[in-house]
């Protein structure tokens, strides 16, 4: 048998912009540089990496492309995710119509609750009632802020119990456009407390069907109000 020869390129050592920029990947995934924090400047990282101010601001480049990174002219450069996944589903989830959103949405969030309901622990529980608890507070307050937090917080959670870290970092790039999506009840008539509440029952009961017919009714009245005008 004829052997197929082919030339390849000489394997050479990783640049010193691939090194910066795995040197501030872990300060982001270490969370020493936490999201929505400012990360040291331009001169400091150089001294501190020791590496010229064109490799630091190459490899911030990169960083900002995969969406970790949020370069703001005049103020400084910030973190906008803590995994390069998450940030590249929260620049795709800017992109496109809230509504295609919400159906990537529902299937991620209907898959976690199943998940959530056979592996959650007494620590998951916790959190999710006590974000329970500051949503409805919020809702009889009329505290429209910290309702969109604890709702957030609620379905964050959910994914949190699922105890999957891969779907974890998929749905934290979907965050701040749910958030900006919510909108507090009117007149403190919670119409999706019902279903928030059910969705809680089938987790803690372990009832994988539960939680997700729970879900799909709430997110199917999600997606009502978001078809309206």
């Amino acid at each position: 048998m004829k052997e197929v020869r082919m030339a390849l390129p000489a394997v050479s050592p990783r640049s010193l912009v691939d090194q910066a920029i795995e040197a501030m990947r872990a300060q982001v995934h270490s969370g020493e540089w936490a999201v929505g924090s400012r990360i040291p400047s331009e001169p400091a990282l150089a001294a501190e990496l020791g590496v010229g101010r064109n490799t630091v601001r190459e490899a911030v480049r990169a960083l900002a492309h995969n969406g970790v990174l949020e370069v703001r002219q005049g103020d400084g450069t910030y973190v906008l995710a803590g995994r390069e996944v998450s940030g590249l589903v929260r620049k795709r989830a800017a992109d496109v119509e809230v509504g295609l959103v919400h159906e990537v949405r529902q299937a991620m969030e209907t898959q976690a609750a199943v998940l959530a309901a056979s592996r959650r622990t007494r620590a998951d529980l916790a959190a999710l009632r006590r974000a329970l608890r500051e949503r409805a507070a919020a809702v009889a307050a009329g505290d429209h802020e910290v309702f969109v937090e604890a709702d957030v917080a609620f379905h964050v959670g959910v994914v949190t119990a699922a105890h999957n870290a891969l779907l974890g970092e998929l749905y934290d790039g979907f965050v701040p456009t749910l958030r900006a999506s919510l909108a507090a009840p009117q007149g403190r008539d919670d119409a999706l407390c019902a279903d928030h509440d059910a969705l809680l029952a089938g987790i803690a009961d372990r009832d994988p069907a539960a939680a997700a017919s729970a879900t799909g009714r709430l997110l199917a009245t999600v997606a009502g109000r978001l078809r309206r005008p």
